[in-house]
């Protein structure tokens, strides 16, 4: 599988692990039934630059690729899918939309913080009756003097309750459909600006998604993301890299469920040797492996594509699609070779079974993704 891979690709990958077993793994169990933020491992992620691997070294991140970007998210999620989680949302679609949208004075006010893992970053964009239709966003902004004030309730905020930086998808102009969008930055701390209770999440549980509310909150002008009615066009571009990080989470977690299942398979007995050497199970196994296989060759070409500068949507979208189908099907299949221990927490087969079935909502749903691939192909 690294046949084109570089020794640069191979040497983040093995840094990335050995950080991840020593640090993440020994802990995951933990965090995820506390539900909670490893904020001192976290703190270290920020210090070896985790939180800034695309964002270019003048504005302080590693300045690496997005295929080293994908082989980190997938190496952490590996470990503890709520970190992978909180880093590629943190990327993908806060830092990475004001790394081509924004002001330069945005872009230096704003990245280094969050490349350095100082501040971390929210994409608001959710709200209760606007989900895959991201045009029916009901939150408003309105113009006053040099600010915009400011009403909105987004849920299911991925980072919201740790997020320094949140980029809000607001109506600046509520009579012009989708084209009255826009994307303006809000900071924890504002006046009126409120985080809501943390979600008792069924998986990702060491992640804080909550809501954020914003009730008259003043936002400055200048905290206008590109410009007024581009909101959907800068949520769309987001979205395009941000499912190339679900898409490496997604693979991260299979792999891990797929190392459980081929270890306890060489260890468990019955009938008198390793369920291993029953066919029933290498059938298992051998579907496991290829489908990893064939999910991680689709999220790295979308990875070289975005990298070569080439039309990555339809890539990226079939990555994300193929990829989290994936994960739950290998999850699935991990816990059944466990059989009743699967189910159980003694092994950590249940905590990947639980978190990879959200990778087929967010960043878009299986159903969306779909969607996005008919219409890519029909329209040639």
């Amino acid at each position: 599988m690294d046949f084109f891979l570089s020794g640069k690709n191979r040497a983040v990958r093995r840094s990335t692990r050995s950080f991840c077993e020593r640090e993440l793994m020994p802990i995951a169990r933990d965090i995820d039934q506390e539900a909670r933020f490893p904020w001192d491992v976290v703190e270290k992620m920020g210090k070896l630059g985790y939180f800034g691997v695309q964002v270019p070294r003048e504005f302080g991140g590693a300045g690496m690729d997005a295929l080293n970007y994908a082989i980190v998210i997938e190496e952490i999620s590996r470990s503890c899918a709520g970190l992978g989680l909180c880093l590629t949302v943190h990327y993908g679609v806060a830092v990475y939309p004001l790394l081509v949208f924004g002001s330069e004075e945005q872009k230096k006010k704003w990245v280094p913080p969050l490349a350095r893992g100082e501040k971390i970053g929210a994409f608001c964009l959710t709200e209760p009756n606007a989900g895959s239709d991201a045009a029916g966003i009901e939150a408003t902004a309105i113009r006053d003097g040099d600010h915009y004030v400011v009403n909105a309730n987004k849920v299911f905020v991925t980072n919201g309750g740790v997020a320094d930086i949140c980029l809000i998808f607001v109506r600046t102009d509520p009579g012009a459909g989708r084209k009255g969008i826009s994307v303006l930055v809000a900071e924890r701390g504002t006046p009126g600006f409120v985080v809501g209770d943390i979600e008792d999440l069924c998986g990702m549980r060491a992640n804080p998604v909550s809501s954020i509310r914003l009730y008259d909150c003043r936002v400055p002008v200048k905290n206008l993301v590109g410009k007024e009615g581009m909101g959907l066009r800068i949520g769309l571009t987001a979205l395009d890299t941000g499912r190339i990080g679900i898409a490496a989470q997604a693979l991260g977690i299979a792999q891990a469920a797929f190392e459980e299942a081929v270890r306890y398979a060489k260890e468990r007995r019955q009938f008198g040797v390793a369920i291993s050497k029953h066919q029933a199970v290498q059938m298992m196994i051998a579907d496991m492996a290829t489908q990893i296989d064939a999910a991680r060759l689709m999220v790295y070409r979308a990875a070289i594509l975005s990298d070569r500068g080439e039309p990555f949507s339809q890539a990226s979208a079939m990555a994300k699609l193929f990829a989290s189908e994936m994960a739950c099907k290998i999850t699935d299949m991990a816990v059944q070779i466990h059989g009743g221990y699967g189910y159980t927490k003694s092994y950590p087969v249940e905590r990947y079974y639980r978190d990879a079935r959200v990778t087929r909502i967010y960043e878009g749903t299986s159903e969306i993704h779909r969607m996005v691939i008919a219409r890519g192909v029909l329209s040639h």
